[in-house]
């Protein structure tokens, strides 16, 4: 066996394991040998914690959202940390203090230094985060705090619903698509032990394993991972539903997801004493697979294409190889060109729009992934945040 030929067998496995034998290691992980934890209907001391940037397009709805959520009011601190906003933001916040919504008014700085200032103001027992633009269900915040009953449990992830946005584009199909898949994974991954990590948009810890932690990376992952490395679990409480709309701006998105895979590979490096197996048991391989490995797929992705094409005269199957790679990259490239048209499109025709979005997606993720990388290897950080808000409106269509 060559060079060519192993380095071809090599990016193969390391394909099929990350996207088929992980996800089945897990399901059946969570089936075969699930850990329950203990749930009631609990009401302790609640700060939800709102970051915001320049938000003014949404903070009313969202203040609104939270003042009407099912929740003792005496129990529920809202905080809104503002993050040196200039639009007018901070005037509508001041709007409902009355009601109780308190505002923290900071220098601008960033998402994380905006989280760790409301954080060690906060007086709940439990910390909820939340993004400005996510919309909660009304009993989500019972459904979030349920799991806390078990001593044990030290974070609870809740469950990002994506809405349509005011216009359908492929990566949002394909977002939608992914995502539902990824949140399967959250949920087995739970029964398992602990879900991977936590999604900005709604998650909750206990105060007391608050840390206050570094800029340049996720703040979502950072918060909830440390639940793990403080020797508590972090489950997914998928009853504890929370809804943003999916991102029409194609090129937006790209921006964020190369943001947000940087900061996360950059979070990973610093909690990589979690990828240790013999302290951390199976949620170590849940975080090499699903938050290291598969955000490096990128590499394997272009050592796969480029040998299938210097072995298409060997055999018929690296022929094959190379021309279902080439389809797939093909069908990604036709997607790119519709994009560019316009995302609208005819609903006769969402069966084939379906179809495309899920190449289109695949190639935009790791194209933001190889870009992650490079960041990294460069050095270039990613502090301040800019969040990507397309269509203000949530769940028009």
């Amino acid at each position: 066996m060559n060079v060519v030929t192993l380095l071809f067998w090599l990016s193969a496995g390391v394909l099929i394991y990350v996207f088929i034998g992980f996800p089945l290691i897990l399901i059946l992980r969570g089936l075969l040998l699930p850990r329950p934890y203990k749930q009631d209907d609990i009401t302790p001391s609640v700060s939800l914690i709102i970051a915001a940037y320049n938000e003014a397009g949404v903070i009313e709805e969202k203040l609104k959202n939270s003042l009407a959520l099912d929740y003792p009011p005496d129990r529920l601190e809202i905080i809104v940390a503002s993050d040196g906003s200039t639009d007018g933001t901070d005037e509508i916040v001041k709007r409902y203090a009355e009601r109780g919504v308190r505002l923290l008014a900071l220098p601008r700085g960033g998402k994380i230094p905006a989280l760790n200032t409301a954080s060690s103001q906060a007086k709940g027992e439990i910390l909820v985060f939340s993004d400005a633009n996510s919309m909660y269900a009304p009993d989500a915040l019972r459904a979030l705090v349920r799991p806390f009953a078990d001593p044990k449990v030290g974070g609870v992830a809740g469950n990002q619903c994506y809405l349509p946005a005011n216009k359908q584009s492929l990566g949002g199909i394909g977002e939608q698509l992914y995502w539902n898949f990824d949140q399967y994974l959250k949920e087995i991954g739970s029964r398992a032990g602990n879900a991977i990590s936590a999604t900005g948009s709604m998650y909750a810890i206990r105060r007391s394993l608050f840390e206050p932690i570094p800029t340049g990376v996720t703040d979502d992952f950072m918060i909830s991972t440390n639940v793990i490395k403080r020797g508590y679990r972090l489950v997914y409480a998928p009853d504890a539903r929370t809804y943003e709309p999916v991102s029409s701006d194609t090129s937006m998105e790209f921006k964020r997801k190369v943001r947000v895979i940087t900061q996360g590979l950059q979070a990973v490096m610093l909690h990589r004493q979690l990828l240790n197996p013999f302290r951390y048991g199976f949620y170590a391989v849940q975080l090499f697979s699903h938050k290291l490995l598969r955000r490096l797929m990128a590499i394997p992705l272009i050592v796969l294409f480029v040998t299938s094409l210097l072995l298409v005269s060997i055999s018929l199957f690296y022929e094959i190889a190379a021309l279902a790679q080439s389809a797939f990259y093909g069908l990604a490239l036709i997607g790119i060109v519709i994009e560019r048209v316009g995302p609208a499109y005819p609903r006769p025709l969402k069966p084939l729009f379906r179809m495309l979005s899920i190449p289109y997606f695949f190639c935009a993720v790791y194209i933001s992934s190889l870009v992650a990388v490079l960041n990294l290897l460069r050095g270039n950080r990613i502090e301040l945040w800019e969040p990507q808000r397309a269509d203000p409106k949530v769940g028009d269509t």
